[in-house]
């Protein structure tokens, strides 16, 4: 590994896992966090808990579809979903600079009251620090989330198997445009808006339908090429992907064509990678279409054989690539 810590570190792809196997891993090593789901199951009191833990430093911290407010408790709120949880309850620390505007801090926090309500969870815990100016850039926030788990075989990022169809809840990309869109200097689609929302009440209406959810992920930083490629090695299988099936907006596809990113690695904030036996997907798919954040589901590829860890590409031409992990850092502070 690099002996400097650079921003590639922190997109989400081959670099962040590197740092996490060969620094973090080694010294907090235990079963729950060896599983590297988005959120760790543990047993307290005779039950069973999902906890999980996020930083938020996007800039922006306001940007078409929200801000860094919603962006904290959705986050969270979805980690704790994708690991089949109801979440409960969620702490927050603000870290904030010295000079920023206190009218822009109670914007922020009004909008994180409005997305734990529709959410459905609570904030009861925090902490405030304030740093000397030029020593942050205007606010980070850091979370936990408590949830309670909906199923006893909930899904996790290891579950995929042979014959399993992969679905994803909607339209890739949304987010990290939206904020590419927000940065100085940059005129792009209007209608270009993030994603980002808390999905715990369109999963936990998709697991109360009986459906077996082999595996769960929400394909944040690195997109959802990275997401894949962690399930497929955690699982140990080979997923192929077809990219005409996968669904991208029409000004998320331009806005990438005309800066030269792949919309399979951009970010997304309010999307669910699934992945459910062949027969379960007219029902999974049925189910989607009728929920609000579910209405550009689609299927885009299947689980196709065990042993390999990887991620195939079936090109629009009808060939096959390696659908590699993210490699450096394509858009920092996304999130």
């Amino acid at each position: 590994m690099d002996e400097v810590i650079k921003l590639a570190h922190g997109s989400g792809g081959k670099l962040t896992h590197a740092l996490v196997q060969q620094v973090f891993l080694p010294y907090f090593d235990n079963p729950a966090l060896a599983a590297m789901n988005d959120s760790a199951v543990v047993q307290l009191l005779g039950g069973h808990l999902a906890f999980t833990t996020d930083a938020y430093v996007v800039q922006p911290l306001f940007f078409p579809g929200g801000d860094i407010g919603r962006l904290a408790i959705s986050g969270t709120v979805n980690d704790l979903s994708a690991q089949g949880a109801r979440p409960v309850v969620i702490s927050a620390a603000f870290i904030i600079e010295e000079g920023m505007k206190v009218e822009e801090l109670r914007r922020v926090v009004a909008s994180m009251a409005a997305t734990a309500r529709e959410a459905g969870v609570s904030v009861v815990a925090g902490d405030t620090k304030v740093v000397a100016a030029g020593a942050a850039d205007k606010l980070f926030i850091t979370t936990a989330g408590v949830g309670t788990l909906l199923l006893q075989d909930a899904p996790t990022g290891s579950g995929a198997r042979v014959g399993d169809v992969v679905i994803v809840t909607g339209t890739i990309g949304d987010h990290g445009m939206a904020v590419l869109s927000a940065r100085a200097g940059l005129a792009l689609e209007s209608a270009l808006r993030s994603d980002v929302a808390p999905l715990n009440r369109l999963v936990e209406g998709l697991l109360l339908q009986g459906i077996a959810v082999h595996a769960m992920r929400d394909p944040t930083r690195g997109g959802i090429a990275t997401t894949l490629n962690e399930i497929a090695m955690a699982s140990n299988v080979e997923i192929v992907v077809d990219e005409e099936r996968v669904p991208v907006a029409d000004e998320v596809r331009g806005a990438c064509e005309l800066l030269g990113f792949d919309p399979l690695y951009v970010g997304n904030e309010g999307k669910m990678v699934i992945m459910v036996p062949a027969e379960e997907e007219g029902r999974t798919l049925a189910y989607l279409h009728g929920h609000p954040l579910g209405r550009r589901a689609a299927t885009i590829g299947s689980v196709t054989a065990q042993g390999k860890g990887r991620v195939l590409l079936k090109t629009a031409v009808g060939g096959h690539r390696i659908l590699d992990m993210l490699v450096g850092e394509q858009l920092p502070r996304i999130c």
